[in-house]
């Protein structure tokens, strides 16, 4: 099974499917699920020194701090998400044929990229 992973910034990268909500830290309750992960050792700051913009909670209780828009993580999600549908809806065609990455025209020469 492949695991699709969810790009949060700065290179940092968190399992997809773990992802319990995205959340903008900009509220009251949001500072204190922050401040309960921190004394809780399940906080995970990933905004190399910058303002916080999204907060990221995983199934495993993880609180994860990101410098990037939560709008902008929200939306990337969703596209992992429907890549991750697509990749599996292909599955079960017949082995050696990419769901529409090659033309009629290419169907004999081989692409210098491989899908991940």
């Amino acid at each position: 099974m492949e695991q699709l992973l969810l790009n949060i910034g700065f290179g940092n990268t968190v399992v997809a499917e773990r992802v319990v909500a995205i959340l903008s830290p900009n509220s009251s309750p949001m500072k204190r699920v922050k401040d309960e992960a921190k004394d809780a050792r399940s906080l995970i700051d990933v905004t190399h020194g910058r303002k916080t913009r999204a907060i990221i909670i995983t199934d495993s209780n993880h609180v994860i701090l990101s410098a990037i828009q939560a709008e902008t993580v929200a939306s990337r999600f969703e596209a992992l998400m429907k890549e991750g549908e697509e990749t599996a809806k292909g599955a079960g065609k017949e082995p050696g044929k990419e769901s529409g990455k090659q033309s009629g025209k290419q169907s004999g020469k081989q692409s210098g990229k491989q899908g991940n």
